[in-house]
């Protein structure tokens, strides 16, 4: 009997062609590219969405701010990549042309649920034609919508072949059953964004087995990182009025500095209860 790899009987060369059982193998090996990148998580809380992802850094050599995986899209959106590097920039510098010729046809930023439609819609096209391979990368898409006077906080998750879905909570790469088991048993909602960056540092922290430090976690918020510190940008609307849009940023050295030896404090001080 021959080895299961020589039974495909070469389904797996062509990314248009199906296997038998209803398969198509480039799109799953695009997918196990983004299980073998690095962890990423998203949270929802109740003043924004916030990303985290750890950077690994392999050598000593390497200078970490070289290394980026969270990127600012537009003013009210931000994403997290996890996969191959490059597929993701290459993302990013569409989703950012995307946002751009919204403000300038319709004078108002993009919808974050519209700007995730149409990445997964350019994705899903590299399923459909020969002579290309799907993007070997997943993405979270995390923003802010405000419309009629109501803020609405969105977080999405791509993956190679264009699907796209909305989540509290959520993980992509090499961490992700490990970060869901660890949502799933406590995620709630309503946290503040303080909180919800401690439980994201604790799912990078399982994801990685406490293998991460201050130079190898970016944390990046759609929304207020403080509800005393709220602040919003009013834009024009096509009709004049003006629109308050929460801004994206990703968290300067300090302030990632404090929260992880914040919550490197609190998981020493838990392993000494248990002990």
């Amino acid at each position: 009997m021959q080895p299961q790899q020589y039974q495909m009987g070469g389904y797996d060369r062509a990314i248009t062609m199906f296997s038998p059982d209803g398969r198509l193998y480039q799109v799953e090996y695009a997918r196990e590219a983004v299980k073998r990148g690095t962890t990423a998580v998203g949270i929802k809380c109740k003043t924004g969405v916030v990303l985290l992802v750890d950077k690994r850094v392999s050598s000593r050599l390497l200078e970490p701010s070289s290394i980026e995986k969270i990127f600012m899209i537009d003013e009210h959106i931000g994403v997290a990549s996890s996969g191959l590097v490059g597929d993701a920039r290459a993302l990013v510098d569409r989703a950012r042309i995307e946002a751009q010729i919204n403000r300038v046809s319709y004078g108002e930023p993009i919808d974050v649920e519209t700007l995730a439609k149409k990445l997964c819609d350019h994705m899903q096209t590299y399923t459909l034609f020969g002579g290309a391979r799907p993007y070997g990368t997943a993405l979270l898409i995390a923003g802010v919508d405000s419309e009629g006077g109501e803020t609405r906080y969105r977080l999405f998750e791509t993956d190679p072949s264009g699907t796209l879905l909305e989540y509290t909570a959520t993980g992509i790469g090499i961490g992700r059953p490990a970060v869901m088991k660890l949502f799933e048993s406590e995620y709630v909602e309503n946290m503040t964004a303080e909180e919800a960056i401690d439980l994201g540092l604790k799912a990078l922290h399982t994801a990685t087995e406490g293998k991460f430090d201050v130079n190898t976690v970016e944390i990046g918020i759609a929304g207020s990182y403080s509800a005393k510190k709220r602040t919003s940008k009013k834009v024009e609307a096509p009709v004049g009025s003006e629109t308050a849009v929460l801004p994206f940023r990703k968290l300067n050295a300090e302030e990632v500095k404090t929260a992880v030896m914040k919550f490197s404090k609190a998981h020493a001080e838990d392993k000494k209860t248990d002990a």
